[in-house]
């Protein structure tokens, strides 16, 4: 891990990060567009999972509007998050929370992804995939739904406490 971090923080690109006025600040502007764009998007999709919100909120059209601006998000939060990671990733792969950060990104990914190769197993050839994904079992749903807003809360949790906290 030492030799790819050492790696990591010879690119120009990291070196950039490290002594730009704005490359740190636009990466880090970046990153919060990018979370705040998938975590507001994705809370309200799991509360409505959960069974929260069910009254008078279908589900297939929230996930029409909703999965698309969350994977926006993610999207955006990603790249941003490695520039930000260049800037000292050596400092950032030895601290615990980074790495739990990482592990409940991972896991929020994993299962979406997850969630939707099964509903795309079950789908009929007429019916579109937010149908498709509200037509799940409800156990099903509601596991996604939990599994989410962990992972993903517990990741922006980690990440706000890394910024501050440095460790």
């Amino acid at each position: 891990m030492e030799t790819l971090t050492t790696f990591l923080e010879t690119l120009p690109v990291a070196e950039w990060m490290r002594v730009s006025r704005w490359g740190y600040a636009l990466a880090s502007t970046a990153h919060v567009a990018g979370l705040a764009l998938l975590v507001g998007s994705i809370l309200p999709l799991d509360l409505r999972l959960l069974g929260i919100w069910r009254q008078g909120v279908p589900l297939a059209p929230l996930i029409r509007v909703l999965v698309p601006c969350a994977a926006s998000g993610l999207a955006l939060a990603l790249p941003s998050g490695i520039l930000l990671f260049l800037a000292g990733p050596a400092d950032y792969a030895a601290t615990p929370l980074f790495l739990a950060k990482m592990a409940l990104v991972a896991l929020g990914i994993a299962s979406a992804l997850l969630t939707h190769a099964l509903a795309a197993r079950g789908r009929q050839p007429d019916a579109d995939m937010a149908t498709t994904l509200a037509g799940l079992s409800p156990g099903r749903l509601r596991l996604a739904g939990a599994v989410s807003l962990v992972a993903w809360s517990s990741a922006l949790l980690c990440g706000r406490l890394l910024a501050f906290t440095g460790e």
